[in-house]
């Protein structure tokens, strides 16, 4: 497996403070959730995480916020955490605080829609920081299509760097093959990866990164 460890980050615009926030953030979420035990985790998870066929009739709209700082378990946890410290700080550096908060909760809430839609009436609740961490993917691609990313080889325990758009195409080329696999497949929606998910949250960061590409750029140089 390969997981990002670290890219370039950039000396100018707004220093890092609510990326680092949100990790904070998430941890705490899953201790408290860790905390409560399997039967009062899993309602806790019930109560806070998006349900496709409640969202998909108006119901516990706030969910839309909420399930983005659940976690399924420790692994998913550190997996999105790791993909959040990487590439969501530049983001904030161009965007500022104000509005890259704005595009982190709105990324999230688009990826969950997205995976709602699709999900139908699926009574399994959506979890996760994927979703607007995909949007952080998206944008980065277009902001930052040439920075070097550190990737971490698990299988021969050696790191290597790779430029982003290799590294981001080749991830949301994998989503979507995924992603148009699980439509024939209804179980595909009743647990495991939330691809549409992924795949809603990294369009919205695309468009947004788009209107926000000559400023990186500048910033870069």
């Amino acid at each position: 497996m390969f997981f990002p460890i670290g890219d370039v980050n950039l000396k100018k615009g707004t220093k890092p403070f609510l990326s680092y926030l949100l990790i904070a953030i998430n941890i705490l979420v899953f201790i408290y959730q860790f905390s409560l035990g399997p039967e009062l985790g899993q309602q806790f998870v019930l109560t806070f995480g998006s349900i496709p066929a409640e969202i998909n009739h108006g119901q516990d709209l706030f969910t839309l916020f909420t399930n983005m700082f659940l976690h399924g378990g420790w692994w998913h946890l550190i997996g999105n955490m790791m993909f959040l410290w990487v590439f969501a700080d530049n983001i904030e550096s161009t965007l500022g605080y104000g509005r890259f908060l704005l595009f982190y909760l709105a990324g999230g809430v688009a990826a969950t829609l997205a995976q709602s839609i699709l999900a139908g009436d699926s009574p399994i609740p959506c979890v996760g920081a994927s979703g607007a961490i995909a949007a952080c993917l998206g944008a980065y691609l277009v902001m930052y299509p040439h920075s070097k990313i550190r990737i971490f080889f698990l299988a021969l325990f050696v790191t290597f760097e790779i430029s982003a758009i290799y590294f981001l195409g080749f991830w949301i080329i994998q989503q979507l093959m995924n992603g148009v696999g699980s439509l024939g497949a209804k179980a595909s929606f009743e647990g495991g990866v939330a691809y549409w998910a992924h795949i809603g949250g990294f369009v919205f960061g695309v468009i947004v990164g788009f209107f926000n590409r000559k400023k990186a750029l500048a910033l870069s140089n």
